[in-house]
């Protein structure tokens, strides 16, 4: 049985806005699948028919077995979500956050406070579990949220954003908990995030959407083979050096990138570049910048979309990060 599959899942906004237009994915059980697109995707609109937050207008989907039309208590019973705002309270200790949202599943207590015991072992806050978590780091509080969408033993949990506004060493530690949850619970994780290097090193599949449909699916290496080639970007004094830089004759395709710039994409940069470097040499061509990547997933986000990841946070993104990073410091 698949944890998660759509046949044509559809929501249609206001009687002509598609955010999700015949959307079909299917995850396995026990994997990691990232969910990545630009904003306004149709990601956060997936995410909340899976969870039974917004009905479909049309199309079907089934999680953990359930129909989330039909069986949508059933599905929220089976699932965990941890929304990238902060949840727990902040005048309340961290087992007593735990419990509390134990009793909101009708947990009996012996099983409640058993499970949140291994629950703290697992992200290293058995220590602080007696803590207020007002006093918690930016890290133990990202902690907590992941364990809180876990009270209640789900088969499949929803992470968006799990390391939104943490710096790169403790985002890196988060990356080592996730892998430990997924392997020791055996639990499917469905993940969205604006990191791709976090989505590279945790999911097993990823999906990248855009304008509510899947452009691509597939593992990471996968993703990248797709591309079949390296990236050299130029930047030029003059238009005139970007025109004849478009007539070198060995490349596979060469696009705009920006005022004066190109993005070339050859089979090997490695053998490439020096007849690429002679060739500008040859028609004193004025170079300002050059860059070389090998594949990427930044490259693939930006091959199937035509935009970057990284410039895709609106002012309002921005803001409700720095929103809940003040209430980290707190």
């Amino acid at each position: 049985m698949k944890a998660i599959e759509t046949k044509d899942l559809t929501k249609i906004y206001s009687g002509h806005l598609k955010a999700v237009d015949a959307l079909n994915i299917d995850v396995e059980e026990g994997e990691i699948y990232g969910l990545l697109g630009p904003n306004g995707a149709g990601k956060t609109t997936t995410i909340k028919m899976l969870t039974t937050s917004t009905p479909p207008t049309s199309g079907t989907a089934k999680v953990a077995g359930y129909d989330i039309i039909r069986e949508s208590i059933k599905v929220r019973r089976e699932i965990g979500v941890v929304p990238q705002d902060l949840t727990a309270d902040e005048d309340l200790k961290g087992y007593e956050n735990l419990m509390m949202v134990s009793q909101f599943y009708d947990i009996p207590t012996a099983k409640a406070k058993e499970t949140i015991e291994r629950l703290l072992g697992l992200v290293d806050l058995k220590e602080a579990a007696d803590r207020y978590v007002r006093g918690y780091s930016g890290g133990m509080r990202k902690r907590l949220e992941l364990i809180i969408g876990l009270v209640h033993d789900p088969k499949i949990l929803f992470l968006d954003e799990p390391t939104l506004g943490l710096d790169v060493t403790t985002r890196s530690q988060m990356w080592d908990y996730v892998r430990q949850i997924q392997e020791k619970l055996n639990v499917t994780i469905i993940l969205t995030s604006h990191y791709l290097e976090e989505v590279d090193a945790l999911a097993d599949r990823i999906s990248i959407i855009d304008h509510g449909k899947v452009l691509v699916t597939g593992t990471s290496n996968e993703l990248k083979a797709e591309l079949k080639g390296d990236i050299i970007q130029m930047t030029f004094r003059t238009q005139g050096d970007e025109d004849i830089i478009k007539k070198y004759p060995n490349f596979i395709e060469i696009k705009d990138n920006g005022p004066n710039s190109v993005r070339m994409k050859v089979q090997n940069s490695d053998e490439e570049l020096p007849d690429i470097i002679r060739y500008i040499s040859e028609n004193k061509l004025a170079v300002t910048k050059m860059t070389v990547q090998k594949p990427s997933l930044d490259e693939v986000f930006l091959e199937y979309t035509g935009k970057d990841i990284r410039v895709e946070e609106s002012p309002g993104d921005f803001k409700k990060t720095m929103f809940n990073m003040r209430r980290v410091r707190k």
